[in-house]
């Protein structure tokens, strides 16, 4: 009587076993790869919202009387921060709304562009500056 021992690993037990391991490997990348992808997008974004805020604080620190169409700007690349394009524009209330006066109330409209996976973003704030009395 001839018994053939069954120890060790047959070729498809070794195939199986190499199939589900590339399976998993490549799904674990994949995740790697989204979560990197989003907090990329996200540090980019907040990225961008920072430098709206920063302009629109340097907006409010200058007088309402100074506000006008020379603090409005072309599209303009921000030297500081590479691959972020700001445009500012200013609009005087009698813009908004027709046959009122345009002496008391300017809207500031800040937009910051950058590019995220060559998709152009953009990011737009604005605020209300009123006359002081």
């Amino acid at each position: 009587m001839n018994v053939k021992s069954e120890k060790g690993y047959t070729g498809m037990d070794i195939a199986i076993s190499i199939v589900v391991l590339f399976i998993f490997v490549s799904l674990i990348a994949m995740l790697s790869y989204h979560l990197n992808s989003s907090a990329k997008e996200i540090e980019l974004k907040a990225q961008a919202t920072e430098i709206a805020v920063e302009e629109i604080e340097k907006l409010k620190n200058v007088s309402f009387d100074r506000i006008d169409d020379s603090n409005t700007a072309e599209i303009s690349e921000i030297p500081e921060q590479r691959g972020f394009y700001k445009n500012v524009q200013v609009e005087d209330y009698a813009d908004i709304e027709p046959n009122k006066d345009s002496e008391i109330v300017k809207r500031v409209i800040v937009t910051i562009q950058y590019n995220y996976k060559n998709v152009p973003q953009k990011i737009e704030l604005s605020t209300i500056r009123s006359k002081e009395n």
